[in-house]
């Protein structure tokens, strides 16, 4: 048994794409979980290699609904370079139009593909609680489609992403579903941003949902004006929009196609 994916990467976020219109996903997986062969696929040593895996399926009340799979197997309501990047496989393939509507665990959300460049305008944010303390921090936090920890801080190269992130991602304040963990520094109105991403349980290089809540946190503490740039670790940029009362929020930035693919079943024998 054969499966043919994309792999598509958005601002250093990379994703594991499927065409799954005629449920070519569940027929490759067989008998075996859902959740063991995204971790399968996922794999950067023995699979495809991706920070989450996205299956295209029909939709009622949207161009096509989405399933959003992390690297771990776990599910996510929303992915911000994930919806962009498969944005532009939807409208290359054919599955939608230039301007669409995604149907998402957090709602209908709306992208216009640009060439390379996607533009997504994500359901309201939510639930933004300012001054926390966790861990001994000042954390800000809100829900851009997933939950979201925001810690400012001086020097961003000095902070360990992956020991810090993983205790405020696991504190109690966020469960039961924990939090992503974005640290943010603001120097001179540029904004650099890492992030620890639960259901990957590690920094990816990028976060789109994390970009934006980073974003509308800094608008809120710092009087950061629309649109906000936010740096990543790769030194690509993302451009977040947003109203006054955050009712708008868009999300846009580069995608890059990495290349098409076809993965044997063999893959399903590892331990995953």
């Amino acid at each position: 048994m054969k499966l043919k994916f994309a792999k598509i990467q958005g601002t250093g976020n990379d994703f594991i794409v499927i065409n799954n219109l005629s449920s070519s996903f569940e027929k490759f997986s067989e008998t075996l979980p859902q959740e063991q062969v995204v971790r399968l696929l996922c794999s950067r040593r023995t699979g495809v290699g991706a920070d989450g895996l996205i299956l295209i399926e029909d939709s009622s009340v949207a161009n096509f609904k989405w399933r959003f799979f992390n690297s771990d197997g776990s599910t996510a309501e929303m992915c911000g370079n994930g919806m962009r990047c498969v944005a532009r496989f939807a409208y290359e393939e054919g599955i939608a139009p230039e301007k669409m509507t995604v149907e998402t665990e957090a709602g209908i959300v709306e992208a216009e593909v640009k060439g390379r460049n996607v533009k997504v305008k994500l359901t309201p944010p939510s639930d933004l609680r300012l001054n926390l303390k966790v861990e001994g921090l000042t954390v800000h936090f809100i829900n851009t489609g997933v939950p979201h920890a925001v810690i400012f801080v001086n020097r961003l190269e000095d902070v360990d992403v992956e020991s810090v992130g993983r205790k405020v991602r696991f504190s109690e304040l966020f469960s039961p579903k924990g939090a992503n963990v974005n640290f943010v520094e603001v120097h001179l109105g540029k904004v650099l941003v890492r992030t620890y991403e639960r259901g990957v349980e590690g920094e990816t290089l990028a976060c789109g949902t994390g970009a934006v809540a980073s974003a509308l946190v800094a608008a809120k503490v710092f009087g950061l004006k629309s649109p906000v740039e936010i740096e990543v670790s790769t030194g690509e940029r993302l451009k977040v929009y947003f109203g006054e009362d955050f009712r708008e929020v868009y999300l846009e930035g580069p995608t890059t196609w990495v290349y098409d693919g076809v993965v044997r079943d063999e893959v399903l024998s590892g331990k995953g």
